[in-house]
């Protein structure tokens, strides 16, 4: 028997993807590993400073094997803008270094293995996963956590915990697509100082659970 926050989160998500069709990942990349790169990169920043920095470091590191073959501290140059740059381009040549070694160069399919390369956790390979090979992940980031939260979805704060909490109310198919309908939500509209509860469209579904100011 569908439980009645199952019914309720459908009915949410049909309504975000009604008023936002368009919501899609906000990062530029043309191929797999460009796309684990940016999303890489996108911790502790947004995704429009890791767009201004991608255009030249996908032009000097075409493959994953380029990154091996270079180094942290010439593709920390590349990503200074980024928060964390340091620790990330550390990370970045030793992801690359391997998937170059031990996959062929080619990105790892599933979840569990792309959690296997250094800088990659749980939320970064269900990005990944979704939206390179379109497997079924709910990943759960600072907006999605909020959001869920407000809705009453959830009162985890854990995002793994979170992640079960939504995964068990929406089928599989829906995961992904529900993941970025939450992120553009909590952008545009489920702000984390000041909802603007008078023009959400989730309104009448919503408890508003921990708002307290809104317009």
């Amino acid at each position: 028997m569908i439980s009645a926050n199952a019914k309720r989160f459908e009915k949410i998500v049909r309504r975000l993807e009604k008023a936002m069709p368009e919501a899609k990942i906000a990062l530029d990349y043309d191929d797999e590993i460009q796309l684990l790169v940016s999303v890489m990169l996108s911790a502790q920043s947004t995704d429009a400073v890791v767009n201004t920095v991608t255009p030249a470091l996908f032009a000097r590191f075409p493959t994953a094997a380029h990154y091996a073959r270079s180094s942290p501290d010439v593709i920390g140059q590349l990503i200074k803008r980024v928060g964390l740059w340091r620790a990330k381009s550390r990370n970045l040549h030793a992801a690359m270094k391997k998937i170059a070694n031990e996959h062929g160069g080619k990105l790892p399919k599933t979840r569990e293995e792309l959690r296997e390369l250094p800088g990659v956790g749980w939320k970064t390979a269900g990005v990944v996963v979704n939206h390179a090979f379109g497997t079924p992940a709910f990943p759960v980031d600072t907006h999605v956590g909020r959001v869920a939260r407000r809705l009453g979805l959830t009162r985890q704060e854990d995002p793994d915990k979170v992640e079960k909490d939504l995964s068990k109310l929406l089928a599989p198919a829906l995961w992904g697509r529900a993941h970025q309908l939450l992120i553009w939500h909590g952008r545009r509209t489920c702000d984390a100082r000041r909802p603007h509860c008078s023009r959400c469209v989730v309104r009448s579904l919503c408890p508003r659970r921990g708002v307290k100011e809104s317009d």
